[in-house]
């Protein structure tokens, strides 16, 4: 994600994925989190790495069962689309309610309400599968994007939070497990397609599932909003005309420019590539399914391993080495008859999309005063492509064909490479500049 606020070294996810809440001046501090103890940071800790994993793996659990779904509910691969695009429409919503609801109810209950609103709609899901409903399908979709969008906001506002109270650096450990969880999401759903598992089970066990974790995280995270402190030097009005100029910002967009290439990229894998490998490369869902959970895995490493590497070489030189190794491997996907070729291509293709997300946001939020409005902008890019971008591609494969419209993908990554220059930090010379 995925997305979002997500971002995720990730994230997605991500997110993942990004917003103006997730990056305010750290000028709150409420007075539980300014005297927590080690041990109840650590709790803390793990109940958002928990919320990570389970946010990646919802965004992964429809996708490996794309081509039994559209079996059962009988249509055709633009109506997949379709649903998709409500998925997008969902998750703008939540995007919108995060912070309302966040200052409503409180850090705790947030986060605890948006998992349980995940579950209903994973529930809601299989049953409307096991009906062949197309409409109640497509509630669902928009409920569980709600959820999503909902989520991946209140877990990266809460990471933050996490992240400064521990005087540390964490956030790439908890947007690694988003990806973790959506390799693990990824997996159960070719575990199910191989045992002959329907949709339906698979995603009232998911909802199950989500419901206990949740539940049982819940009474460690610190209870607060995360918000700012009332001292702020700005009016919410002068915040949202600084937003505003971001947008006629050339270096931002540019930065927004990879960052749409690599997020066009990871959500297409994410929705298209399981149906791709079956329906057009001829293997069995079973099979197509573990695509997916490769793709996850080799994302999720680059991510984890991937840090390093880019404080020896720089932010630049990472993103056009990750984003032409990922044009190779889309290519490859393509093009490639042997199934091994096609793991190969797919696993490039995932180192490809790792790093543009959470590279651009570090680069937007030092490209010039006010990094939270700075930020917004490039995420909102980002966001839009990972989750309005897949919809795009069904659209398109309904007339090209599925392979053919994953050229869409590699024209985006194209662009990502020529635009990775805008990354690079703005103190530096130009001669030997990272």
């Amino acid at each position: 994600m995925p997305v979002l606020a997500v971002p995720r070294q990730g994230i997605r996810s991500t997110a993942a994925m990004a917003l103006p809440t997730i990056v305010r001046s750290p000028t709150w501090m409420s007075e539980a989190v300014a005297n927590i103890d080690k041990r109840s940071l650590a709790r803390w800790r793990n109940a958002i790495i928990v919320a990570f994993g389970l946010g990646g793996i919802t965004v992964a659990a429809w996708g490996p069962r794309l081509p039994a779904v559209k079996a059962e509910l009988g249509v055709d691969t633009a109506t997949i689309g379709l649903l998709l695009a409500c998925v997008t429409v969902g998750s703008i919503c939540g995007l919108v309610a995060s912070t309302p609801v966040l200052h409503w109810v409180g850090s705790r209950r947030a986060v605890t309400g948006a998992l349980l609103v995940v579950a209903v709609a994973m529930a809601m899901m299989g049953l409307s599968v096991m009906a062949a409903s197309v409409p109640l399908v497509t509630v669902a979709f928009v409920i569980v994007g709600f959820g999503i969008g909902l989520l991946d906001v209140l877990i990266n506002v809460e990471g933050s939070a996490v992240e400064r109270a521990a005087g540390r650096t964490l956030m790439p450990l908890l947007h690694a497990s988003w990806s973790v969880g959506a390799a693990v999401g990824a997996g159960i759903g070719a575990a199910c397609a191989a045992l002959g598992v329907t949709p339906s089970a698979q995603f009232i066990g998911e909802a199950a599932l989500i419901v206990v974790l949740a539940l049982v995280m819940a009474p460690s995270i610190l209870p607060g909003a995360r918000s700012e402190g009332e001292t702020s030097e700005q009016t919410r009005w002068q915040k949202v005309v600084q937003w505003a100029r971001g947008w006629l910002d050339w270096r931002l967009l540019l930065i927004g420019l990879v960052m749409l290439g690599v997020e066009l990229g990871e959500g297409s894998a994410n929705n298209w590539l399981t149906l791709a490998v079956h329906a057009d490369h001829g293997q069995t869902a079973a099979v197509a399914a573990l695509f997916l959970t490769a793709f996850a895995i080799g994302e999720a490493t680059a991510r984890i391993f991937g840090g390093p590497i880019v404080d020896r070489i720089g932010r630049v030189a990472a993103i056009r080495y990750t984003t032409a190794i990922g044009v190779v491997g889309v290519v490859l996907f393509i093009f490639g008859g042997n199934p091994w070729l096609i793991l190969v291509g797919t696993l490039l293709w995932a180192v490809g999309v790792s790093m543009g997300f959470p590279l651009g946001m570090s680069a937007a939020a030092e490209s010039g005063p006010n990094p939270a409005a700075r930020v917004s902008v490039v995420a909102s890019i980002g966001y839009f492509a990972n989750l309005a971008g897949p919809p795009a591609i069904g659209l398109l494969a309904e007339s090209a064909g599925l392979l053919n419209s994953l050229w869409l993908v590699v024209l985006l990554m194209v662009a990502a490479f020529a635009a990775a220059g805008a990354l690079r930090p703005r103190n530096s010379r130009r001669v030997g500049a990272k």
